[in-house]
């Protein structure tokens, strides 16, 4: 990947942090190389560097001269990525770097997740603290690993030595938007135990794709009534089904926080009845293209013969089980907020499912600014797999952040926008999890915003960050922390 693809954009030193950080693989749980990365960065300048015990990073920097007495702002975002590809695509995430695409008003990657989520939030931090122009009180940089697949690395913060007690999150994707609440969350699994028989060998195996769709952040885009790869297929199976057909396989869907874009199931059709499953399915597929063509244009289902026919299939009876279960799933909005406008309340995520020798696996996640609902939801969704016969349980729980429209760090924000940007901020909520929530809940008191440049389709191959945004941000964020009192 050649350094001309940042060639001219502005401000140099943050899509220059930005460069490097694409070059270093940092998919949850793998962020070594990206932490050796910052800490070898910090201690080249002299700066104060201090990891925790599950691999946090905290850089401090001393206030520029006579500004000593000015409050201690903490900078926070996250080292890891949602390593997503699409199919066909070649790329390892433990060792390629992320090969950037300038389109021109935004930036991408080449078939894969981008990583602005959040890795720009790193390069913005990094290069404000190589910049020893501007004047400003003194800072902490609290860079969190695993953000994406729980909060884990927040979860296991000790904050014990951070001074600050105003803290700036950069994990937003809204240029015109302040944030100062965030949705709680928690993952549902549960496995359904099947059984197999020898397949009958004079059957033809077809196999069902479903291909195409924009997939999406859980919670940023839940209420967009994007396609649900796993939902489709679990429709178009049940309807084989009742054709008499046998279920060798199925599976899609990835990350808890990814609404799934593909899905793929292996069948075997009675003789006969070949010509009327490829009838059935073409007139799933024409419905489901249909009801989704105006969100979903890229939507691609096949159902194609093979000529592999599997050693074993699902007995009729562990097939009806986990077609039911998979067809039941809830997934959605749930409810809206009373309390904030165009807010969604509660939600939850059919997210991913895979069937092997022994169970099908099926993992969820629920989100609400209400912890009550998030767990009320939660327990629906353990309800459901319960009542197929399966084991559910919950784990990533992690809280929410409620909103205070009187904090004096937005009072701030609000003017510093008003200032770069020529107009008023949108004030809001989100329903996803910051890690805004956690690290509120561990220093009571603490002062916070979130906000960050335009970014869409995060979570997705399609990923793509605006790079007139990336400025605008830049010079917002100075502008704050030039007016801290």
């Amino acid at each position: 990947m050649s350094k001309s693809v940042i060639e001219g954009l502005k401000p140099p030193a943050v899509w220059e942090q930005f460069y490097q950080l694409s070059r270093i693989p940092r998919e949850s749980g793998n962020e070594e190389g990206v932490r050796n990365y910052i800490i070898g960065w910090a201690r080249e300048r002299g700066l104060e560097t201090w990891t925790d015990k599950v691999g946090n990073v905290v850089i401090k920097k001393p206030a520029t001269p006579g500004c000593e007495s000015l409050p201690v702002a903490i900078l926070q975002g996250h080292m890891d990525m949602v390593c997503e590809k699409n199919r066909g695509t070649d790329h390892d995430f433990s060792r390629d770097p992320i090969k950037l695409v300038n389109q021109g008003e935004w930036m991408a990657a080449d078939g894969t997740t981008l990583g602005a989520d959040n890795g720009i939030a790193l390069a913005m931090a990094l290069a404000l603290v190589a910049d020893d122009s501007m004047a400003h009180g003194p800072l902490e940089l609290l860079f969190t690993v695993d953000e994406e697949t729980g909060l884990n690395g927040a979860m296991g913060f000790e904050p014990s030595r951070l001074e600050g007690r105003i803290l700036i999150n950069l994990d937003s994707e809204e240029e015109d938007t302040l944030y100062i609440g965030c949705a709680g969350g928690i993952n549902t699994e549960g496995t359904l135990p099947v059984q197999w028989e020898p397949s009958p060998r004079d059957w033809t195996a077809y196999t069902l794709s479903i291909t195409g769709l924009n997939g999406g952040h859980s919670g940023g885009d839940i209420h967009k009534n994007l396609g649900n790869a796993l939902l489709m297929g679990a429709a178009l199976i049940t309807d084989l089904r009742l054709l008499g057909a046998k279920l060798t396989g199925f599976s899609g869907g990835g990350k808890h926080n990814a609404i799934p874009r593909e899905c793929f199931a292996e069948l075997l059709i009675p003789p006969g009845q070949e010509a009327e499953a490829e009838k059935l399915m073409a007139a799933g597929a024409a419905g489901f293209r249909g009801e989704w063509n105006d969100i979903e244009p890229g939507l691609k289902i096949e159902f194609a013969s093979s000529d592999m026919v599997p050693d074993e299939a699902l007995t009729d009876e562990s097939f009806q089980k986990v077609g039911d279960l998979l067809f039941s799933m809830p997934h959605g909005v749930i409810g809206m907020s009373r309390k904030i406008e165009n807010l969604v309340e509660t939600s939850t995520n059919m997210a991913q499912a895979d069937l092997n020798r022994e169970r099908l696996h099926i993992l969820t996640s629920q989100r609400s600014s209400s912890n009550f609902l998030r767990d009320n939801a939660g327990a629906k969704v353990l309800a459901c797999i319960r009542a197929a016969g399966g084991k559910a349980w919950h784990n990533s729980l992690y809280p929410g952040w409620n909103p205070n429209p009187s904090s004096p760090l937005l009072g701030i924000a609000r003017k510093a926008f008003q200032s770069v940007m020529g107009h008023e901020p949108r004030i809001k909520a989100i329903h996803a999890g910051l890690e805004c929530g956690v690290i509120g809940s561990k220093i009571p008191g603490i002062d916070m915003i979130s906000f960050g440049p335009d970014l869409e389709m995060v979570h997705t191959p399609q990923e793509r960050m605006r790079i007139s945004s990336v400025e605008k941000i830049w010079n917002l964020l100075r502008e704050i922390l030039s007016n801290l009192k």
